[in-house]
């Protein structure tokens, strides 16, 4: 399969507009996105030892995917948080879920200007309809606590068994309403993707 070959069955993109969740509405409301490519699994239905090739495969699709997403968010200028994560179809296993790390999280944090914090991600295996928690952390210092946050992501028809469903979440801004204290993002150094 060469690089150009992999094209998705469909994408599916969703944003949410977070104005209060019980207290005072903001002035701005949070935006939280997900876009979601649902593909083809090359390894369903078989043991496959070698892997890793389809990452490089997958590197196209990864940064597609990230400057579409912080594009519908009004810019990567715009974009705070982020997280990623796969739905592998019943004939594949957990481990090819796995192959979205690198092509999913190099391509957001390039795409949002070389962002420091590692990209928090999840992954499970299930069929179609199945919902996946996708966790979020502040882009340049996973210490935020105001940026800790989760977007449910899934699609009714996907993955079928032979599918990957692979997903990006980028967040504008902190949960409304925060207030646990911690880091600030004010204050955000961005030299170790911690602090």
């Amino acid at each position: 399969m060469a690089k150009t070959d992999i094209m998705p069955r469909k994408t599916w993109t969703t944003i949410e507009e977070v104005y209060h969740e019980g207290g005072p509405a903001a002035a701005t409301p949070l935006m939280r996105g997900a876009i979601m490519a649902v593909i083809e699994n090359p390894f369903a239905g078989r043991y496959e030892p070698d892997l890793q090739w389809f990452m490089e495969q997958l590197k196209p699709l990864g940064h597609r995917l990230a400057r579409e997403l912080a594009d519908r968010l009004g810019g990567p200028d715009k974009v705070q948080g982020f997280g990623k994560g796969a739905i592998v179809g019943t004939s594949g296993e957990i481990e090819h879920g796995a192959l979205w790390h690198v092509p999913g999280g190099y391509a957001m944090r390039e795409v949002l200007g070389n962002a420091r914090a590692i990209v928090p991600s999840t992954k499970k295996v299930g069929g179609p309809g199945t919902r996946l928690d996708v966790p979020i952390t502040h882009i340049n210092a996973s210490y935020v606590r105001s940026h800790f946050d989760a977007m449910e992501v899934g699609a009714n028809d996907a993955p079928r068994a032979n599918e990957l469903a692979v997903i990006l979440v980028m967040t504008t801004g902190q949960r409304i309403h925060a207030r646990m204290g911690g880091l600030a993002a004010s204050d955000v150094k961005g030299e170790d993707g911690l602090r």
